[in-house]
């Protein structure tokens, strides 16, 4: 027997469940599927549980590296990675639970199993005991994420070669490890490890840490890795990766030279795949480019007027928040509601290493590049009496503006919670705002977000504390 819904999601991560929320918020009955769990990666192995492990990094950092400069000296200093595992667990089922009070509250029906696209308006699901069930939605939107790309010739095992899965599950520490990407997630595993004493190693085939931001941000965070004892080899092809009985070896070239590394374990962090194949998108009619991510229109619409696609499967900004804000305007293109344009270069990105790394928009290479004449207002951490009094005071905040209008084009930070900064930056250039608005907005003394109001000053060519 078929059940009818206006609109059936499949996925229900932070797209999904989002998606699925403010559908029900605009009178419409919904149904959500999934084949695991509510929340999807985010929240039960990714970036939840991940920032769990990263305070547990920080406290850590401080005890070991730390303790003289605040006054703390133990003779037996014991640090046990296994209950920082199970904290990020607790924290995690917390949230998961959170979701499902959500669905109950705004009464979305709920259906855990796989699903599949029988037609334009039809999805069947079949749940773990093989029982099937149809679905009938004026609309569907598909929000299944992505998985990582691993090479094939590299045999993932769980216990040597680890993806991210495997990485945040485990409660043992490992005595070496060699990170091979240094996106988002190679970067912040390798904080966490080294936080607590491991021996790491990244590898990365471009030219520089998280190569995707402005290239003072990679260099400075290349130097503050470094001097942690993070072994960074930028520019480097992985030529193989094969176990041993100890572990792992990696070699690696760069401009003829090979090096072979040595470890424990490797972590394999150089990308994700689109979930498209699988689902029956293809069978009917939804086009799909040829990496497998899913065509869509501002709407979020695909080339089927009635299934629209969001999140990572689209491949336009594969972060959880850029999902969230897809699934509300998705929502609210079904329902006939007042709604926005997304402008994926400009929304904000963040990443959780130490130094925090956050920034959005155009670098300063690409607005020279695009042909504007810029100006850069820069200004570091160091002179900031927050930071100094946190202990904390690596980095800058950096500006690009079109120096005709006055624009900001985008900025770059990099230095202590810079994630939380950066709202302040991206709401000034949704709202038109200048450098001049922003230096001219009274900020709180003393606090981080002076370093904001100096970068501005110093876009005008005006900083106070310079």
């Amino acid at each position: 027997m078929a059940e009818n819904f206006d609109v059936v999601v499949i996925g229900a991560g932070p797209g999904g469940y989002v998606a699925a929320i403010r559908a029900a918020q605009l009178k419409q009955k919904v149904a959500i599927v999934d084949k695991q769990w509510l929340g999807g990666v985010c929240l039960n192995v990714g970036c939840i549980p991940s920032k769990s492990l990263l305070k547990n990094a920080e406290v850590a950092h401080t005890l070991r590296e730390r303790g003289k400069d605040f006054g703390f000296s133990f003779d037996n200093l014991k640090l046990d990675f296994g209950v920082a595992v199970k904290r990020s667990r607790q924290v995690s089922d917390r949230l998961v639970k959170g979701v499902g009070f959500l669905m109950k509250k705004n009464s979305i029906t709920v259906f855990m199993g796989e699903a599949h696209l029988t037609n334009p308006n039809t999805v069947t699901v079949k749940d773990k005991d093989g029982k099937t069930t149809e679905l009938n939605a004026k609309n569907i939107i598909v929000a299944t994420g992505a998985s990582v790309a691993i090479p094939g010739a590299w045999k993932v095992d769980g216990e040597k070669v680890l993806t991210y899965l495997e990485a945040i599950l485990q409660e043992r520490l490992p005595k070496s490890v060699v990170v091979i990407g240094a996106g988002a997630i190679g970067v912040e595993f390798s904080t966490v490890w080294r936080s607590y004493g491991v021996e790491v190693t990244i590898v990365e085939m471009l030219p520089r840490l998280l190569p995707l931001e402005d290239e003072e941000v990679s260099k400075e965070l290349k130097k503050e890795f470094e001097k942690r004892g993070i072994k960074c080899f930028v520019g480097n092809k992985v030529e193989s990766l094969e176990t041993t009985e100890s572990g792992v070896r990696v070699r690696v070239s760069a401009e003829g030279k090979e090096t072979t590394l040595e470890a424990e374990q490797a972590l394999v962090a150089i990308g994700f795949r689109p979930n498209s194949k699988g689902i029956g998108l293809e069978d009917v009619g939804v086009k799909v480019n040829e990496r497998g991510f899913v065509e869509i229109n501002e709407k979020m619409q695909t080339s089927v007027p009635s299934i629209y696609a969001i999140g990572d499967l689209t491949g336009k900004l594969l972060l959880a928040h850029v999902a969230s804000a897809m699934g509300i305007v998705a929502a609210e293109n079904i329902a006939g509601a007042e709604t926005i344009t997304l402008d994926y270069e400009m929304l904000p990105r963040a990443t959780y290493c130490n130094p925090q790394v956050a920034s959005f928009g155009l670098t300063e290479a690409q607005a020279k590049e695009r042909g504007y004449n810029i100006k850069v207002g820069r200004f570091p951490f160091q002179p900031n009496g927050k930071a100094l009094g946190m202990g904390d005071y690596a980095g800058f905040v950096k500006i690009v503006v079109d120096e005709k209008y006055g624009e900001i084009l985008g900025a770059h930070m990099i230095g202590p919670e810079v994630t939380e900064l950066l709202p302040e930056l991206t709401l000034a250039h949704m709202m038109e705002l200048t450098p001049h608005e922003i230096a001219r907005n009274v900020h709180a003394h003393p606090t981080l977000s002076e370093v904001i109001m100096e970068a501005a000053h110093g876009a005008e060519g005006m900083p106070i504390h310079m």
